[in-house]
């Protein structure tokens, strides 16, 4: 006897049939991922790393796909676009997922509900830099230079929106001083910036700054974060160096369409963490100045939820506004 529970099984049987065809299958092309920044850029160096072992464990080539612009939001609108069938991906980070919620007044996109967490890569100190050369060695005679020059109490960052330009920020909150942001076009010409002499300092990702810093071109002055990076353990936490409540890090991973089925997110997600906990990848990660720290799906949501939480009132408190 033909009954309506068996009806009811069958189509939703015949229903199902072509998304778990898709996922039995997935991935049978390559795999495309798109970076927020430029070739060469950090989020490209962090494929870059995992690159072999993902092309092993998933059996196809990936396919990494430039779209800078808009502090990541440029490439993350592109992706959020594209067809939810587990062929494209975002690189996202800090500026994308945790500032740009809030910064950015007319997205036509939502990051969170439609560019859902993969899995979360890696972390990286931002680090407060000054001219090698000057007389500024350290944060109070920084933070007294730009009470006593209000003029020249000026900052680069690698643009809008990006972990840069919010930290150079929260400093001059959090030490009372008024500064100016000047955006650039990338990490490499903010840091310029500061060796010309241009502006006056730069807080941003440890590695960009690292041989200049140790050629004494540069001065770092302190780590973002609240701990000491054991990748730079010389440097003392800005926060111990009486700037307070400063526990900032650019953090990485990737996001997907929101409509990918559930079975080829999660599968991303296993290979991406266990590419990380692979010994030989986390030690390239450390050398180049970054922690692995790897979370799957759900956990990467929630984090992500958290960061928005956490910088929404600075955004708001800073002014910083971006049509």
């Amino acid at each position: 006897m033909i009954t309506r529970r068996t009806l009811a099984a069958t189509a939703a049987a015949v229903l199902a049939a072509p998304a778990l065809h898709a996922q039995g299958s997935w991935p049978d092309k390559p795999v495309r991922f798109i970076l927020g920044g430029a070739a060469g850029g950090v989020s490209d160096i962090f494929l870059r790393m995992m690159e072999n072992r993902l092309r092993e464990t998933l059996g196809q080539p990936m396919i990494m796909e430039p779209r800078p612009g808009a502090g990541g939001m440029v490439g993350a609108e592109v992706t959020a676009r594209s067809a939810p069938d587990g062929y494209t991906h975002f690189v996202n980070h800090i500026a994308s997922h945790g500032i740009g919620p809030t910064l950015y007044r007319r997205l036509s996109f939502d990051p969170l509900k439609d560019l859902p967490g993969v899995a979360r890569i890696a972390a990286m100190p931002n680090v407060l830099i000054v001219k090698g050369d000057g007389p500024i060695q350290s944060v109070q005679d920084l933070v007294a230079f730009c009470r006593a020059n209000p003029g020249r109490a000026n900052f680069s960052s690698a643009g809008s929106g990006t972990s840069s330009h919010l930290s150079g920020l929260l400093f001059g909150m959090r030490m009372g001083i008024e500064v100016t942001h000047v955006p650039y076009r990338g990490t490499a010409p903010s840091m310029a910036a500061v060796l010309n002499g241009e502006v006056l300092f730069n807080i941003d990702n440890a590695p960009v700054s690292r041989q200049q810093v140790l050629a004494g071109m540069l001065r770092a002055l302190g780590v973002s974060t609240a701990q000491r990076s054991s990748t730079m353990p010389e440097l003392v936490p800005l926060q111990d160096q009486g700037v307070p409540d400063f526990d900032v890090a650019s953090w990485y991973g990737i996001a997907m369409p929101v409509g990918v089925p559930r079975a080829i997110r999660d599968r991303l997600g296993t290979e991406i963490v266990s590419a990380l906990n692979d010994p030989g990848i986390a030690q390239r990660l450390q050398e180049y100045g970054a922690e692995p720290w790897p979370l799957g799906p759900d956990a990467y949501d929630a984090f992500m939820r958290a960061e928005v939480v956490k910088w929404a009132p600075v955004v708001r408190a800073s002014g910083a506004q971006v049509d």
